[in-house]
Formats: C-alpha cells, structure tokens, sequence
C-alpha cells in the first residue's frame, strides 16, 4: 500500500478542516486505507485532548487507533483475527507515536492542563500567538502522519498468532452497547488503556465514541460537542464514581497486561465487567 499521505502531505489542512486531532487522525488513516467514515470520525471529536481534555493520551493515537481498528475488520473474514491484529497494530503505532512525540499523554506534550480555564486560555494565546498551523499539535500532526501511517500498515500486516479468543474490554462495552461486529473491532486496539499501554480507560473511550457515533447517525449535520458534551460528561461522571475516580487501566485493573492473552483472561474472568455494566447503563439514561 503507498503511503500517499507522504505525497500530499496535507495534515495541517485536514486538522483544520477537522478541528479535532482525534478526528484528523482517524480521517487520514481511513483516507488512506480508502474507506473514509463520516459518522465514525465525527464521532471521535470528544476523545480530544487526551479524552475530553482531561489530558490522558493524545486524541491523535485514539484517531489512529480507530481507523486500524476498521481497516482490521475488513481485511480479516474472522472476527478473533480481527480484533487481535488490530491489538496488535495498536502497539506498532503508539510505540511509533511515542517515538515522534516523546510521550503518550497530551498533558505531558503540550504542557498545559486544559481542565482549567486558566489552562486553556495559556493554550490558547500560546497557539494564537505561533498562528493555528504553526502550533505545536499542527506540527506533530504534519511530522507524524507519514509515520502513522507506516507504522500502522506494517503492524495490520502481521501474522498474529491465536492461542484462544482474544477479548478486549473496549469491544466488550460496544457489544454491551448493541454495536455491530465491526464497530467491535474498531475500538479493538483501545484494549488495556490503548494497545496495552495501562494508561487511560479504553472502555471509557470505547464507550463515549459509541455513545457520540450513535448521536452521529441521528444527526447528520452536526458535530458532537468538544467543550460541553453532557452525555459524554454523564458517562464519565458514572465511570468515576464505578472506579472511585480512577481512570488508568493499570490502577483500575492493579497491573499491566503483558500480551493480549492476560487481557483476554482477565476479561473473561469478570475483570472490568461492572465498569463495562455501568458505561452501557449509563449510555441508555436520558
């Protein structure tokens, strides 16, 4: 497959065209593997700014992410293969975007807390002042998309090898929330805190995009809210009180998945089913 992000090299464009870099990122990968998904990139735009602002991991790797998720269910006729390549690719693109970055965490790259006003008016007059598409987030956009797309087409083309069915808690949520065996496999890869990484929830973030595509389809011409998503906010107020305010997988779970196979045990003995229980309700009230 040809990189032809390479070629046009229109990252900064399609970020602002955009306005999100979850969606950027979910749209130039799926732009590249030839099967762009409207609802399904609208749909990303409150996993900016590391989930809802709150800092966690870069709205760009979630973007990624989904789109290698999407592209795995078509290239696989066998769901189990599905869901353990995109795993797998997961891994080849976080360790390629930590290579590009420095770290994972938006927090950690952009050095500001865009929880706090005070925090997002420092980001803003920062981004301001260096003009839109010379920020610091357009320029990671532009320096990594190339990469992303490398690393996320080698990762899609391995042989993964199954030992038994391989379940990840994000497809777990979406199936708990009546999602399809693709959009199953779509948010594969958010597994363990993304690819297995440990950092934030990715049955949160598998959840709230399931949510928003759902909110997506029922309107057509609109964008889910970035700033005041109240059924976002819902969700995310009840996964707190579930967790008792933790959100990193490794703290939720008390350890770090070393393969997709101590994930796969974990989750098939109950591990995160309460929290999977309590996103799915909380996706259903008013």
């Amino acid at each position: 497959m040809k990189t032809t992000i390479k070629k046009q090299n229109d990252a900064k464009d399609v970020f602002k065209r955009c306005g999100t870099c979850s969606r950027t990122f979910a749209h130039i990968l799926n732009r590249e593997f030839g099967h762009p998904k409207e609802d399904e990139e609208r749909a990303m735009n409150p996993l900016a700014g590391g989930i809802m602002n709150h800092g966690h991991q870069c709205g760009m790797i979630w973007g990624a992410t989904l789109a290698v998720g999407a592209e795995s269910y078509r290239k696989h006729g066998n769901l189990d293969q599905a869901v353990a390549t995109a795993v797998t690719a997961t891994k080849a693109v976080l360790a390629s975007f930590i290579e590009a970055s420095g770290a994972t965490n938006c927090r950690d790259i952009i050095g500001y807390d865009l929880t706090s006003k005070i925090g997002m008016a420092k980001f803003m007059l920062k981004v301001t002042s260096q003009g839109m598409k010379n920020s610091h987030c357009f320029n990671l956009a532009e320096q990594w998309a190339p990469e992303a797309v490398e690393a996320a087409t080698k990762g899609l083309s391995e042989n993964v090898n199954i030992q038994q069915k391989p379940l990840s808690c994000a497809s777990q949520v979406v199936k708990k929330m009546g999602g399809s065996d693709e959009e199953m496999v779509t948010v594969a890869g958010f597994a363990g805190g993304l690819g297995l990484s440990g950092e934030a929830c990715g049955a949160l973030s598998a959840a709230i995009w399931k949510k928003m595509l759902d909110w997506c389809r029922e309107n057509p011409d609109k964008n889910p809210p970035l700033f005041n998503n109240k059924a976002a906010k819902k969700m995310l107020k009840a996964f707190h009180v579930a967790t008792d305010n933790k959100i990193l997988c490794s703290e939720i779970c008390g350890q770090n998945f070393k393969s997709l196979e101590d994930h796969t045990e974990y989750v098939k003995n109950g591990g995160c089913q309460s929290i999977i229980n309590v996103l799915a309700s909380s996706s259903t009230e008013s």
